[in-house]
């Protein structure tokens, strides 16, 4: 049941859902919010399909401020919380020259994974990082093929629905927190045998720095790359030994397009999505995983019975 109680325009996230049920639906949903915030003067940034795209552009032009936004990198893809951390960025930069921005994305079912879990982890991680951000987002998902991890997604994350073209109060929705407490970040795929492996202690930090600028080197990333990959995996390997149980372990790969890597310890997060708002300039701690997020193409934290796990990746 949706409670019908209009909802003022808050200074900061205001993050909405609609269900669409064809495409003639999806276009009157798009169209519908692009006229909405070229009537308030707010420039419009959108992730749709190229139809959307297209009708989107020969109605309004470049007069509705539009911005195209890309779809998610592959390295970043299967991790909302990176996606997360990506948008973030760049609406943040929006923002801080325009104001109120409004931010249309479409449901992209390659994403679904096998059971649409992605969309619980990205709409939950988008509440804690563009928290602060004054920022009209609205959600589009379709109504056939809705998978229960979607429809899930849809409920828990977004605090309006979109019915009859007005935002609703969502009486479903929960705080970020409570819904990876509920639906934890998932792992991303295995990879195949380190090509490397460290175990170390708070005192050999600096032999997983070198480990991870020499791989850097093999894999031919360029000075600024591998210098910022070091920091991330310092800054992540550093949380691992200091709030961890004892030692931790880094395990690397050079791939094909760059270097991935892992750090495993045994002890496990009281914050599920740490690191995705930027920390408070006055506050000496609690910047290490937000500075790592920032330096690589994907950063991806989970937790399991065996403690805590972080992927990272970073393209050449």
């Amino acid at each position: 049941m949706i409670v019908e109680t209009r909802v003022a325009s808050p200074t900061r996230l205001e993050h909405r859902a609609a269900i669409y049920s064809a495409l003639p639906n999806l276009l009157h949903l798009v169209l519908s919010q692009v006229q909405a915030a070229a009537d308030r003067g707010e420039p419009v940034a959108l992730i749709v399909e190229p139809d959307v795209e297209r009708e989107v552009r020969a109605r309004f032009g470049a007069a509705a401020g539009l911005m195209i936004l890309p779809p998610p990198e592959a390295a970043a893809r299967g991790s909302g919380q990176t996606v997360a951390t990506h948008l973030a960025r760049e609406l943040r930069e929006l923002a801080g020259v325009t104001g109120r921005v409004s931010f249309v994305m479409q449901h992209e079912p390659r994403l679904d994974g096998t059971d649409g879990a992605y969309w619980t982890e990205l709409d939950a991680a988008v509440n804690v990082a563009l928290a602060d951000l004054p920022i009209t987002m609205t959600c589009l998902f379709p109504a056939i093929a809705m998978q229960p991890e979607i429809d899930r997604a849809v409920r828990w994350n977004h605090p309006q629905l979109i019915e009859s073209g007005l935002p609703l109060t969502n009486p479903d929705h929960l705080p970020p927190d409570e819904v990876i407490a509920a639906a934890p970040a998932p792992p991303l795929p295995q990879l195949g045998p380190a090509q490397q492996r460290l175990v170390f202690t708070p005192w050999e930090l600096h032999a997983v720095r070198a480990a991870v600028a020499d791989v850097a080197r093999r894999v031919s990333l360029d000075e600024q790359r591998a210098e910022d990959l070091v920091i991330a995996v310092n800054e992540i390997a550093t949380n691992a030994v200091e709030y961890g149980a004892g030692d931790a372990e880094v395990l690397l790969w050079a791939s094909l397009d760059g270097l991935i890597c892992e750090v495993h310890n045994t002890g496990h997060l009281t914050q599920p999505l740490p690191g995705l708002q930027p920390p408070h300039p006055g506050d000496p701690r609690g910047r290490g995983i937000w500075i790592a997020r920032q330096l690589c193409d994907l950063l991806h934290i989970w937790n399991d019975r065996d403690g805590t796990h972080v992927r990272i990746h970073a393209i050449c």
